[in-house]
């Protein structure tokens, strides 16, 4: 069951959030950072694939605000499934903006770094040109153009290599290969930055909580990045999973650095997605946590939980 609340139990204190995306990492730390105030839904009952579940849950629940963290995200899978891929990354999230527009109340809609062909060669800011490599991120940044389009209290959240101690994502991941083998082979030529879904959550959170304390101005609206400080490789990222798993006990495999051309994938992925985030500092008086941080606070929980 992904509904926390129904509107009618929130809090005294204002209307309720809805935050889209089910049990998805982001979608659950967002409700646990907006505590009562959220109200999170997903499949079955709020569904981009059916439109009427759109519209009666947001004029059921009657949001102050709403946070997109719905989406398609298996990056390969859409090179075989655009369809799909649009309808949840474009058509839905349209939908969504309009509903928004028409009730007058802000939307945050999350995308990806994936909009970027990752030729740059430097950290990209806002005003980059956008030239996704893949269906994946063609999807994202057409669900972009289209929030944009369609609602005028619009903010747009890039993020990149999100992961939490719960869910399918690349941490848990490399950990449960860790139990299965001594050697492991990981990319080491895709550059990005990693994101705790946690430290996404509570950057999103203190949006909200700036737009509700000041009320909507025109400088919240557009695209900005926010993802955790610093960068690294998959490999990087790999390689310090294990050093932080190693504080709980756990022995560190053999990790070998190899090329994207040695793992080939359907969807070609950016090989430099590195993320400027300063437009989000100067607008919104945010900025995440360095990733090794948010890395190390997530293998404690992962550890915690086991």
């Amino acid at each position: 069951m992904s509904q926390l609340l129904s509107a009618s139990t929130v809090e005294a204190s204002g209307r309720p959030i809805l935050v889209t995306g089910g049990s998805g990492q982001l979608a659950t730390a967002l409700a646990e950072a907006g505590g009562n105030r959220i109200r999170r839904v997903g499949r079955p009952e709020f569904d981009f694939d059916r439109s009427d579940s759109v519209e009666h849950t947001f004029h059921e629940t009657a949001p102050a605000l709403v946070v997109n963290a719905a989406a398609y995200t298996a990056v390969d899978a859409a090179e075989t499934n655009e369809a799909a891929a649009y309808r949840a990354n474009r058509h839905g999230p349209a939908l969504l903006a309009r509903l928004c527009q028409q009730a007058e109340v802000p939307l945050i809609h999350v995308s990806t770094d994936y909009v970027f062909d990752g030729l740059k060669g430097a950290p990209y800011v806002e005003t980059d040109s956008t030239a996704p490599p893949g269906v994946y991120g063609a999807s994202k940044l057409a669900g972009e153009v289209a929030v944009l389009a369609s609602c005028e209290r619009a903010v747009v959240v890039r993020t990149s290599w999100v992961y939490a101690a719960t869910g399918k994502n690349f941490v848990r991941t490399m950990l449960a290969a860790a139990r299965e083998t001594n050697r492991l082979r990981v990319v080491a030529d895709q550059k990005g930055c990693p994101t705790a879904a946690v430290d996404l959550a509570a950057a999103i959170w203190a949006i909200v909580e700036l737009i509700e304390a000041q009320g909507w101005q025109q400088r919240f609206r557009g695209v900005f990045h926010a993802a955790g400080a610093g960068w690294t490789t998959w490999h990087g990222l790999a390689s310090a999973v294990f050093d932080e798993a190693v504080r709980h006990g756990s022995a560190k495999p053999e990790v070998l650095a190899i090329t994207t051309a040695d793992w080939p994938t359907p969807a070609r992925r950016p090989p430099d997605s590195r993320l400027d985030c300063g437009l989000l500092a100067a607008t919104f008086g945010v900025a995440l946590p360095g990733w090794r941080d948010g890395l190390a606070r997530t293998i404690d929980a992962i550890f915690a939980a086991a």
